[in-house]
């Protein structure tokens, strides 16, 4: 069952909200970068590090203060199937953005071929391991799909990097979620690309003294963050040149998997004012024509 109580920032999570409107703005000029990173339309912007030397840093901060290295920076994450950048802070992804396509859901490759493993290129202290999720009673809810990516062996073993796996409720990642999935894959058959944004929420909820609150539970030794919430994100590129943009949220709990998808989608801006993320003015730059599909849209 859906709990009306938790609440995305300026948004109740009510099922079927939608934009209402399609978007159109003057598209925006500006370089693109190589790779998957250059070809997606949405990619959240973090600062660029300098591979040697301390980072340039906006303003007039005095560059001594860095001559030490600094904390932390965003932690980009480039692999065969996926870009994604962790969270250190809860043993997951912030996002993870893939690209599908007729392409990419055709091939050999094998999920029994596939194990679950430690992302070695991130620190011990902040990584999540297998024993944590052992008798956590959650699944290893891959954010990138092993089954979105069946044209390569190497890019289907990647998404078993615990980087790209959050702690979901067994019910939501086996079904509703699940639905969820296939059916954007169902849209790469029949549309030029599909970019997929997913990543976990943390939603404020109200107590019984009136006040809301952030909470969440944390499994294992290494204290990994169980999302309240789930986001997924889709831009479809159509064969017309016109990108639709569809954007679900759901509950990290039981979920009646008979309920129709669409009552799921959400106004983009919710999910925005949430995660921290931008979506919109990012697919603006590449894009005058824009639709955003909402519940009760005529597809």
């Amino acid at each position: 069952m859906l709990r009306s109580r938790w609440l995305l920032p300026g948004a109740a999570l009510a099922l079927g909200a939608g934009l209402g409107a399609t978007l159109s703005r003057r598209r925006a000029g500006g370089d693109a970068a190589e790779g998957l990173l250059g070809r997606l339309p949405v990619v959240p912007v973090v600062p660029a590090v300098a591979a040697a030397g301390p980072p340039a840093l906006p303003g007039s901060a005095p560059v001594e203060l860095t001559k030490y290295g600094l904390p932390g920076l965003a932690q980009l994450r480039s692999r065969e199937s996926y870009v994604l950048c962790y969270d250190p802070r809860s043993r997951s992804a912030l996002w993870v953005i893939e690209q599908l396509n007729r392409d990419t859901l055709s091939g050999a490759s094998e999920r029994a071929a596939c194990d679950f493993q430690e992302d070695d290129s991130v620190h011990e202290y902040h990584r999540a391991t297998n024993a944590d999720y052992r008798g956590s009673g959650f699944d290893r809810g891959h954010l990138a799909a092993a089954a979105n990516h069946k044209w390569s062996q190497k890019a289907m073993r990647d998404t078993f990097y615990l980087s790209n796996i959050a702690p979901q409720d067994p019910h939501l990642n086996q079904n509703a979620w699940n639905n969820l999935e296939k059916y954007s894959r169902s849209l790469a058959r029949s549309n030029k690309n599909v970019y997929v944004c997913t990543g976990p929420l943390f939603l404020p909820r109200m107590e019984a003294d009136g006040k809301m609150y952030v909470k969440y539970q944390v499994i294992g030794k290494n204290n990994v963050a169980v999302p309240t919430h789930f986001f997924k994100v889709l831009i479809l590129e159509k064969e017309s040149g016109e990108i639709e943009l569809r954007s679900y949220v759901m509950p990290n709990s039981p979920v009646d998997d008979k309920i129709p998808l669409e009552r799921f989608l959400v106004p983009i801006e919710s999910i925005e004012r949430a995660s921290g993320l931008l979506f919109v003015p990012n697919i603006l730059k590449r894009t005058s024509n824009l639709k955003a599909i909402t519940a009760g849209s005529k597809r």
